[in-house]
């Protein structure tokens, strides 16, 4: 049974159709993500999917509940981390917690313990019982995430859960993705961070005004817009790019102190690049050669540049 299936979902605010006739099956086990420019409907989409919006149009179902006709039911095998923390600032991170294990049915016992436990995984457990508004953002990020998924829901929507974070905030709300993967969630991911998603996610879908234009393995993905590959290369000295004349060479791209050289024909450009050091007298810093990217597919994909 997949775990979401959304069915010729569409939503309109006025004259804009913020979702426009988006089907998406997700399995059960998936890290599922889902990408778009700003305003290309992801947010809208993870509202029609948890309930907080009604569709005009489509039929939403969560482990085979169906949103619409039995929102509690459903409600209840998920979990939801908001972009911005949804958190109460003048209860303690434990009080938190534990009031949304008791919103879920949790018995004393079970949400007591499992508060404990998550705040001490999320890097908390010193701080437990202080007021959640003297709390950083990334703090209260984590906080809001330890009240997702102390259910152990099924399913577990996160909307741009590490836009903003410090480092290590951002790397504990990884690790606890992982973690809720590995104990059997699906993952419904949107990030603007597309290596991140590169990293993370089993499948990804690209939503661009509303309408879902591609869905595939980040893999599969890169290698359909694989026109060019590229190397990277960096000398200890600057040199002038004009110099580099070889009909291997299809452009090249100064990025900072590198060059990144777009060919056909990487080891011949490789081959190329070292005997010219040698002939010039110059050190090569790094060589690397480079295949497609995700966020060249992306770009691609929704015409972006």
């Amino acid at each position: 049974m997949p775990a979401i299936e959304a069915h010729h979902l569409t939503r309109r605010f006025g004259d804009l159709t913020a979702v426009d006739d988006l089907s998406l099956t997700v399995d059960t086990g998936e890290i599922f993500g889902f990408l778009g420019p700003n305003g290309a409907g992801k947010t809208t989409t993870i509202r029609l999917m948890t309930g907080v919006l009604t569709p005009d149009e489509g039929t939403v179902r969560i482990a085979g509940i169906d949103m619409i006709t039995d929102p509690l039911l459903a409600k209840r095998c998920m979990g939801i981390i908001p972009e911005n923390s949804a958190v109460y600032g003048d209860l303690s991170a434990l009080q938190n917690l534990s009031l949304a294990g008791k919103l879920y049915g949790l018995s004393t016992v079970d949400r007591n313990i499992r508060a404990r436990s998550l705040l001490a995984d999320l890097g908390l457990a010193d701080r437990a019982n202080e007021k959640v508004r003297t709390f950083s953002k990334g703090m209260k990020q984590r906080v809001s995430i330890g009240c997702a998924v102390i259910h152990e829901p099924a399913v577990l929507f996160l909307d741009e859960p590490t836009s903003g974070l410090d480092v290590q905030s951002r790397r504990l709300v990884i690790e606890m993705i992982r973690r809720m993967h590995d104990q059997g969630s699906t993952i419904f991911l949107t990030t603007h961070n597309i290596e991140e998603a590169n990293a993370l996610c089993t499948r990804i879908g690209i939503i661009n005004r509303g309408v879902l234009v591609a869905t595939d393995r980040p893999e599969v993905l890169k290698q359909t817009f694989d026109t060019t590959r590229s190397v990277e290369v960096s000398f200890t000295t600057d040199i002038d790019p004009d110099l580099l004349t070889n009909p291997l060479i299809l452009r090249i791209e100064p990025q900072g102190d590198k060059l990144r050289i777009f060919t056909n024909n990487p080891d011949g450009v490789v081959k190329f690049l070292v005997s010219f050091a040698d002939r010039e007298g110059l050190v090569i810093a790094s060589l690397n050669t480079r295949g497609p990217s995700l966020e060249e597919a992306f770009l691609a994909i929704t015409g972006g540049s």
